[in-house]
């Protein structure tokens, strides 16, 4: 979409079809807590494409700017955020506020009363994840770029300045390879010589019936696993990071369902009227996660006019449209302002 914007055409094979995987089925959160400091510079332009999303892609994607919060459940827990506040503030950025009791019961009413306090970044918030996927697909075509649905790519070889890419549905050629390949990006790159300490992982989410206004906000614990929104129809979404089990061959997930229990103890523990809630769906996306949680967005060091964006730990939804236009000025002026050194592909090699 991004390289149809500056009149560069593309063709993106697809397997599935856009958003099957991990970024169709996640949580959807927007936002800029809890990122790496080397991440913050690409989420602060990333927001600013959220907030101006409907112009960018005609849909506005759903998003609600609803704010995003990382609760403390007690002293020792407000210290790890204190201290949090002072480094990202320390790194020039002055995005989130801490706030105290008082606060966060004026923002969450229905917040648990041994919470103590947390950190509050307004403008974030979250969005529809199929509907976000399907606007980009969509813009993209009406740019005049085309996508290839149900085609496996197989092979990708150079020569003579050529990228040819063989799938199951014949060959493919341009001057320039982009892999994006999510949890399949590691075999990609390492037909390039490019080997990455990546897992496969299988995010787990599950999603209540409708209920009354309980949750303003997208919440989440500091040192318990909980993410937690509710959304225009009154359902309420519980995740935060346990896993099941992914098999990327077959392209299947199995559920955990102990571990979803304990998700949702911890959700009402920390909003009680949840109590009695009624879980109607629960899932899990197939995603990459790097060794060291961050994602691969970098040139290849060992092949030219190739690049890579691939194994974003599960921070790739929030991410992607910035993502997307850190690749189309990489691939079009050699350059980005967003600092992206930190995701290089050769980082582990190095360590």
């Amino acid at each position: 979409m991004h390289l149809g914007l500056k009149g560069v055409s593309a063709l993106l094979i697809e397997k599935n079809y856009p958003g099957r995987h991990a970024s169709g089925v996640n949580a959807g959160g927007v936002s800029r807590i809890g990122r790496f400091p080397s991440e913050l510079p690409l989420s602060a332009l990333t927001l600013e494409l959220w907030h101006g999303m409907e112009s960018l892609v005609d849909d506005d994607c759903g998003f609600i700017p609803n704010g995003r919060m990382k609760i403390a459940e007690n002293e020792a827990e407000m210290e790890k955020l204190r201290e949090r506040f002072d480094k990202v503030r320390a790194l020039g950025h002055e995005h989130e506020r801490l706030i105290d009791q008082y606060e966060l019961r004026q923002l969450e009413p229905n917040v648990a009363e041994h919470c103590v306090g947390g950190i509050f970044a307004p403008g974030c918030g979250h969005a529809n994840p199929f509907r976000t996927t399907t606007a980009f697909a969509r813009k993209a075509r009406a740019l005049g770029q085309t996508i290839m649905e149900g085609v496996r790519v197989e092979k990708v070889s150079r020569a003579a300045g050529i990228w040819t890419v063989r799938t199951d549905a014949g060959e493919f050629q341009a001057p320039v390879l982009v892999n994006t390949a999510g949890a399949w990006g590691d075999r990609i790159s390492a037909q390039m010589g490019e080997e990455v300490p990546m897992e496969t992982t299988a995010p787990m989410l599950m999603v209540t019936a409708r209920m009354p206004p309980i949750i303003r906000g997208v919440m989440g614990a500091t040192d318990r696993i909980l993410s937690i929104k509710q959304v225009p129809n009154g359902t309420i979404i519980i995740g935060g990071g346990y896993r099941g089990t992914a098999d990327r061959d077959a392209e299947t997930t199995v559920l955990d369902y102990k571990k979803l229990a304990y998700n949702a103890k911890i959700a009402t523990e920390m909003f009680p009227k949840l109590k009695g809630a009624r879980i109607v769906r629960s899932w899990a996306g197939i995603e990459g996660r790097m060794a060291d949680a961050m994602p691969v967005i970098s040139p290849s060091k060992t092949e030219e006019a190739c690049f890579h964006a691939f194994g974003f730990s599960a921070h790739g939804f929030n991410l992607g449209p910035a993502v997307g236009r850190v690749l189309s000025e990489l691939i079009t002026a050699g350059q980005s302002n967003i600092p992206i050194d930190a995701f290089s592909i050769d980082r582990f090699a190095k360590a």
